[in-house]
């Protein structure tokens, strides 16, 4: 038998499958004589809502309690995923799902909940699994046989993924479709689920709707694009390289094949839903920050994420005016748009650090995120500031005013509906997850529309972001943390929706022939010129944060990747552009959005590179492994991870359970 048992995972949850142990004076695992595993209570899993983490085995080498606060907070939501080892009682569990494995009525269980019948039989079975194999190999050892697993095994492996319980499979199945070369029968019956479910969609939504959702229609072609760009983005994801590439990759293959058009008056749908992802984003980024780390080194927080960001603002802003002609007003709006950081390249590339135990003592993660929702909050900012300045006819007075009244207002509706968003709906519902989600997104949207309708293009942005932050703020004082926020959630699957859209549609923006390959050599030294001097200029401030010179620079190339505010902000200065609008300023709105654009082609891979190769050397790897708990512990989550319900759950009193321990083991 192995000295040391493997990881096998459950959906996205990581479990140690147990092994006997070689004498009684071993209790930490034993097998009862109904044949189940049985665990000290000290040691036995506790629920928690990590997707893809671990408990941590002891509070040496965690980040800096100024950003890390909730190192031992972790989120209840998630139904397939395994709880930490050294937590203490949870006292409320959440989640919309319905095992569908019987009860059994054993003596030895702890609980007779249907989360715990699901656990344990998933546990069980992954064990045994585990065990046979290990005897499997062992014997393989014995006899010299050893035979190497090929790449393409191991490929399909990383493709087929876990599932969190045993399969139902038809006869023969295995015979035709092989394991692992092949999916399993519940990834091919989901598979055609979803298609028939898109094609009965299809059929009413072409009813209702006309030939535009015919083959060959607007609609139709936006349906495909999604479904492309989404399957791009998974074989991006292979790589792991941003998804995000892929699906911009899709969008600009579908447009210069003649396969999508998105122009004429469906470019209004596109407006729309492009506003709809901004606010995702803007609210995911309020979310994200934790309001604790954040009034202890807000100023550390502020400084890094403004005096950066108007560096690379300016500089982008004189290099456009003076190598692509554009006038300084263009040239500030492009700046507002490019200096802003993309949180769904840097968080997933952080993450992996971290796993690796790179950069967590000082907490350098969360400091890089933390900042990135503030710098995403003042680009959209700044950029409806100036878009409305440009593009407003009103008088000298109402441009005037502009910069007060979105600061003040746009932080007043974010205060004003955060606290109702503590009392409405009331914290013990048994529906409050998803009303306050809802109430939320809807609150969000009347901010950004509302303001775009009064003429405040930049006060939205404010108050989506300050809302969130101010909910998640009260959220927290009511019990929740910053990785016990089941809303957060369900704004990563509204993104999951809303992503491969955004950037399907960004791509198909671009056509091939009708671009001056001069202005991309061009804009490209712009780009890049930004970055390097944000990257010198964050690594000179940042003086008396406890980072070294080779963490500072690190931090700075962290935030090189620009994606989500690009491809939302990029195509709206064309869109603002009335009939009556010139031919030169059409000139200037398509440079704009075509910088933009290849902004995410150049720097998304290249940051998401950089950050993955300099981290381990530029960063100081923890010597204690890391067991990982919450932070954003998946960036793809499932829908099954969405909270509805709160539920009291169950725990046996900790010396009942010892005693229990010793006599099974007796």
């Amino acid at each position: 038998m192995a000295s040391q048992a493997d990881e096998l995972t459950v959906g996205r949850a990581t479990v140690i499958p147990i092994n006997m142990p070689t004498s009684h004076s071993e209790e930490q695992s034993v097998i009862n004589a109904n044949g189940r595993t049985n665990i000290p209570i000290d040691n036995q899993p506790r629920r928690r809502v990590s997707i893809i983490s671990e408990a941590p085995v002891n509070n040496n080498g965690y980040d800096n309690p100024a950003y890390e606060q909730h190192a031992t907070n972790l989120r209840k939501i998630s139904q397939c995923s395994l709880p930490p080892l050294d937590i203490g009682p949870i006292g409320r569990r959440r989640s919309i799902l319905k095992d569908t494995l019987a009860h059994d009525n054993d003596a030895d269980r702890v609980s007779t909940h249907s989360y715990e019948n699901y656990r344990q039989s998933a546990l069980d079975a992954l064990s045994a699994k585990y065990n046979g194999l290990q005897a499997a190999l062992q014997g393989s050892q014995e006899s010299n046989n050893y035979v190497e697993q090929s790449w393409i095994y191991n490929f399909c492996l990383k493709c087929r993924g876990e599932e969190p319980n045993e399969a139902w499979e038809p006869p023969y199945w295995q015979k035709i479709f092989p394991y692992p070369l092949c999916p399993t029968f519940r990834a091919v019956a989901r598979l055609v689920s979803l298609i028939a479910i898109g094609a009965l969609l299809w059929i009413v939504a072409f009813v209702i709707i006309g030939q535009t959702a015919a083959p060959g229609g607007q609609l139709f072609g936006l349906v495909v694009l999604t479904v492309a760009a989404n399957f791009g983005g998974y074989l991006m994801s292979l790589t792991t390289l941003p998804r995000l590439i892929g699906m911009l990759l899709v969008g600009l293959l579908f447009q210069n094949v003649g396969w999508v058009d998105l122009d004429g008056d469906f470019s209004k749908v596109t407006a729309h839903l492009r506003k709809f992802a901004l606010t995702v984003i803007l609210t995911r980024a309020g979310l994200e920050m934790d309001p604790k780390a954040f009034t202890k080194v807000y100023k550390t927080i502020l400084k890094l994420g403004i005096v950066p960001w108007f560096a690379e603002f300016g500089v982008i802003a004189t290099l456009s005016h003076y190598l692509l002609d554009l006038p300084w007003m263009w040239g500030c709006l492009m700046g507002a748009i490019i200096a802003a950081i993309a949180p769904a390249v840097v968080v997933p590339c952080l993450f992996r650090l971290r796993t690796k135990g790179y950069g967590i003592t000082k907490g350098i993660p969360t400091l890089v995120v933390a900042v990135s929702g503030v710098d995403d909050a003042i680009s959209v900012a700044v950029f409806g500031i100036i878009s409305t300045i440009m593009f407003s006819d009103k008088g000298q007075l109402f441009l005037i005013s502009q910069v007060p009244v979105c600061i003040i207002g746009g932080l007043g509706f974010g205060v004003v509906w955060g606290l109702l968003a503590r009392i409405f709906p009331e914290k013990g519902d048994a529906y409050v997850v998803p009303l306050r989600t809802l109430l939320l997104f809807v609150g969000n949207l009347v901010a950004i529309y509302g303001s775009d309708r009064l003429g405040y293009e930049g006060a939205g942005p404010l108050a989506v972001v300050f809302s969130s932050f101010i909910s998640n703020y009260f959220w927290c004082k009511d019990g929740w943390t910053i990785d016990d926020n089941p809303v957060a959630t369900g704004f990563e699957i509204c993104w999951m929706i809303f992503e491969p859209i955004l950037f399907g549609i960004t791509g198909a923006t671009i056509k091939l022939f009708e671009l001056d390959y001069s202005l991309i050599s061009t804009g490209v030294i712009c780009i890049f010129a930004g970055v390097v001097i944000r990257i010198f200029v964050t690594a000179g401030i940042a003086f008396g944060d406890r980072l070294n010179t080779k963490e500072k620079f690190f931090v700075g190339l962290a935030w090189m990747a620009k994606a989500t505010v690009q491809a939302a902000l990029g195509p709206v200065a064309l869109r603002h552009l009335g009939p009556q609008a010139s031919t030169e300023e059409r000139k200037w709105a398509t440079i704009v959005q075509t910088i933009c654009i290849f902004s995410i082609l150049f720097t998304a891979p290249l940051g998401a590179i950089l950050i993955s190769v300099t981290g381990t050397r530029l960063l100081t790897k923890t010597k204690q492994p890391q067991v990982l708990t919450g932070w954003r512990r998946s960036h793809r989550p499932s829908i099954r991870d969405i909270s509805i319900i709160d539920e009291e759950e169950e725990r046996e009193d900790p010396e009942l359970s010892k005693s229990k321990q010793s006599q099974d083991a007796s």
